[in-house]
């Protein structure tokens, strides 16, 4: 039985004998200096350079947070042509709910298993930024609010994919929050918040997983990308975590390659043409980029070819098996937040009701890059008559897009009457999540909560079950019986929720995240997303619980919560500095399971932190009346602070308590340690009052600028457009063909949203600055090309259309030619 949080299973190991045996000999040295540029620039959408007269391969890269997604026929990175079939699993969002390492290594072994016969040498993820708004419109790839929890599963996603021999490359390294101009937004971060919340993660799967890949954010950090960032990519992963990998750009997310390669940044992806291979020329002839920066750059690439496994070498996949555990995650990841009267499980013959339009054409996954083109996609409607349950009717009730429709809701209403229980299936439709645009409220459409006033009206015993990528708001609570969030499920999110509503599984899962009363509540409520030029994170490390327990916010439903079909208690807990241990025993009369929860409160005065944050966490399984011992490691991380005056992690010393539980509210023992620390208790600073007390709401700018050590940045923007203005910003531009194009842009997108599906090519476009344009035709523009387009834009036509003109036929030449040359080997 596992009772340790960090336990592993054991897992097949990549053979290193199947890897490309013609470059293994292969050293940096033997390349010219245009080899060594082109081999850090991708060669198409999702291929990198090969170099065929050092038997040097291409590598095929492919997104894969929850299943992999490698396109046929024309590619593109938004995920708008097909792709061909693989597993869809539950998203991140959802598996984090299962607070399970081993669930993550074996879905991330699918995942690289599919990855390998698919010929796919980096799956591109997971995801694990942190979820600092409910609003983030991509929250449903990221794991948690909490650092500790998302590293832990993701570690467990990486070393299962890697144990294909396919290089896993979570994401988006770092501080990548919104969706709103994500591609230039810089978010504006203290060092202690930025390595308490935001890079911890990342640092638990360097040093738990190894990844031999990591891929950059598209957002700048502190006035610097994150791709060209050398605090990032060189001080803090490299230097201070010993990563070893290849640093994979975000598609398009290159800003300046000559800076990204001198900061760290292996790989530009996609294909830009061959004018960045050319910058990189240049640049280490005049001297401006080191020799050995872009060696180095280089020789990653050439390990990731190195280590990657024989192409046509995978074994056959199967996926029934795949499916099935797809199913397993689905419900081991679902929460049951409310069980009035037990009206959940349902008994075998019960008379049911299944209305909801999610039930007949489930919410599966989100939209974006991410989409999996799924091998099957189960709906409650095919397997509920395999599920002991007795359908009486199935009625849809609703319009998933929010459009009344009487009488739909007429029917389901009748319906309700005539079952013993009534299946409501909720959820947030397609437009509210996506890639490319953030929520703007947690509401659930009105059409739905009105549909459930109604019918509770007629039949009290309502189960209503969630389908959305993150939280809303539940104002409705008290018209339900039952409540069961499924997240987004994956392909077979429907056997798996049937299951657990049938009591075939135990109601497992465990919130990842908080449920706040109200979107009104959250510390971010009035500044997320950024509008501006920069996201100013002036909350610092109060996010998600940290801010709720410390501030004494009420929510919905608290970190860590979820309900199960039996009862746990807990005993003899012993704790020290280095761990924990608790005897838990299954007091009901179901197996279930329990997740072991750690949290660390400092009791002495000393520098500002969160009223408790998690430290470690164990899921144990028990019969009826078994009863187990679970021990969770502490040690200096569970103390520690990052010191800003040190610049290093210290522990204060002073007394801590150690709270286990089974959510963050729910302390079923305290534990006083001494700590002797490495540093005396520090006073609070008296220039940071509202952090003393995590009143964060409005925080002011003197206090902003104390905690940052810095003044705080402009946030507006000023100016003629640049090359690093987003495309949205062409509604201020000053050519009136520029903002005729904003106009085109914006009705396209307005349309879509009216039908309930993004445009998720608009979304980036608009998105996207001018120096994307380079980056993401094919080398059919270039940099130059770019500076004349941005002249025209801001009302120099003739002039501009001119530069662009003769840039464009100076770039055709110079293609040609640096085709030649690279074909030849000079």
């Amino acid at each position: 039985m596992q009772t340790n949080g960090d336990a592993t299973t054991a897992r097949p190991v990549h053979d290193r004998s199947t890897s490309s045996r013609a470059a293994q000999d292969v050293t940096v040295q033997d390349l010219s200096l245009l080899e060594k540029a082109a081999l850090v620039t991708g060669k198409s959408v999702w291929e990198t350079y090969d170099l065929p007269r050092h038997g040097v391969r291409s590598l095929w890269l492919a997104d894969g947070p929850h299943g992999v997604r490698k396109q046929v026929g024309s590619a593109d990175h938004l995920g708008l042509n097909a792709s061909e079939p693989a597993t869809c699993f539950p998203t991140a969002a959802a598996v984090a709910n299962s607070w399970d390492p081993l669930l993550a290594e074996q879905i991330g072994a699918a995942l690289g298993a599919e990855a390998a016969a698919q010929g796919v040498d980096v799956l591109l993820g997971p995801g694990l930024n942190i979820k600092r708004s409910p609003l983030g419109g991509r929250s449903f790839e990221y794991f948690s609010e909490d650092p500790l929890l998302a590293g832990k599963l993701a570690a467990g996603y990486v070393r299962g994919i890697q144990s294909h021999g396919v290089a896993a490359c979570p994401k988006h390294f770092a501080v990548n929050s919104q969706e709103l101009r994500r591609m230039v937004s810089d978010s504006v971060v203290d060092e202690r918040t930025l390595r308490e919340i935001y890079l911890t993660g990342f640092g638990i799967v360097v040093e738990e997983a190894a990844p031999r890949a990591i891929m950059s954010a598209y957002n700048l950090v502190n006035g610097v990308y994150a791709n060209e960032n050398p605090f990032l990519l060189q001080q803090v992963l490299r230097d201070e975590w010993g990563f070893t990998g290849a640093v994979v750009t975000d598609w398009g997310g290159s800003n300046d390659i000559v800076a990204g390669t001198r900061a760290g940044s292996s790989l530009e992806m996609p294909c830009a043409g061959l004018d960045s291979a050319r910058q990189l020329v240049d640049a280490v002839r005049a001297g401006t980029l080191a020799q050995a920066d872009l060696d180095a750059r280089a020789g990653e690439i050439l390990a990731l070819v190195r280590d990657a496994a024989q192409p046509g070498a995978a074994a056959p996949v199967d996926l029934d098996a795949h499916h099935a555990l797809a199913r397993h995650a689905a419900a081991r990841s679902a929460v049951l937040l409310k069980n009035q009267d037990e009206l959940l499980p349902l008994a075998a013959g019960t008379r049911v009701a299944v209305i909801g339009d999610f039930a007949q054409t489930p919410r599966y996954q989100g939209a974006g890059s991410s989409a999996v083109n799924p091998t099957r996609l189960d709906s409650v409607l095919d397997l509920v008559g395999d599920s002991g349950l007795e359908l009486v009717e199935f009625a849809p009730g609703f319009r998933r897009n929010g459009t009344p429709d009487a009488e739909l809701r007429r029917a389901a209403v009748d319906a309700a009457r005539r079952a013993d229980v009534v299946l409501l299936f909720l959820g947030l439709d397609e437009i509210a999540e996506s890639e490319g645009i953030d929520r703007s409220h947690l509401d659930l459409h009105a059409v739905q909560t009105e549909l459930l006033a109604e019918v509770a009206a007629v039949n009290p015993a309502v189960v209503v079950v969630l389908s959305a990528g993150g939280v809303v708001e539940v104002p409705w609570l008290d018209r339900c019986g039952a409540l069961v969030h499924g997240y987004l499920a994956g392909q077979a999110g429907a056997g798996g929720l049937l299951d657990v509503l049938t009591g075939k599984v135990d109601a497992s899962g465990r919130l990842a995240e908080t449920v706040p009363l109200r979107l009104a509540d959250t510390p971010t409520a009035d500044t997320f997303p950024a509008l501006q030029r920069t996201a100013e994170y002036r909350e610092g490390l109060y996010v998600g619980y940290r801010y709720y327990t410390s501030a004494g916010v009420p929510v919905a439903f608290p970190f860590g919560f979820g309900l199960s079909y039996t009862t746990f208690a807990y005993g003899d807990v012993v704790a020290d500095a280095e761990q924990v241990s608790v005897t838990v025993t299954n007091t009901g009369q179901r197996t279930g399971a329990e997740v072991v929860q750690v949290y660390v409160h400092r009791e002495t005065p000393g520098v500002h932190r969160p009223d408790r944050e998690l430290k470690g966490f164990a899921r144990v399984e028990l019969a009826p009346g078994e009863s187990t011992t679970v021990t969770v490691p502490l040690g200096e991380r569970a103390f520690r602070h990052f010191d800003v005056g040190t610049g290093a992690w210290q522990v204060e010393q002073g007394r801590y308590a150690v709270l286990v539980g089974s959510h963050v509210d729910d302390v079923r023992a305290s534990v006083a340690v001494d700590v002797t620390g490495t540093m005396p208790a520090a006073a609070p600073d008296p220039a940071l009052p509202s952090y003393a007390s995590a009143a964060v709401r409005d925080v002011s700018d003197t206090e902003f600028a104390a905690l940052l050590g810095r003044p705080v940045p402009s946030a507006t923007w000023s100016g003629p457009l640049g090359p690093n203005d987003a495309l949205d910003r062409l509604a201020d531009a000053r050519s009136p063909l520029a903002r005729l194009a904003h106009r085109v842009l914006s009705s396209r997108k307005d349309r879509a949203e009216a039908k309930g599906t993004p445009d998720l090519n608009i979304l980036f476009l608009l998105n996207m600055p001018f120096r994307a344009i380079a980056k993401m035709t094919n080398g059919m523009v270039s940099a130059e090309m770019v500076d004349g387009i941005v002249r025209i834009v801001n009302g120099h036509f003739f002039s501009g259309a001119g530069a662009t003109v003769g840039a464009w036929v100076r770039n055709a030449r110079a293609n040609r030619r640096t085709a030649r040359q690279l074909r030849d080997g000079a």
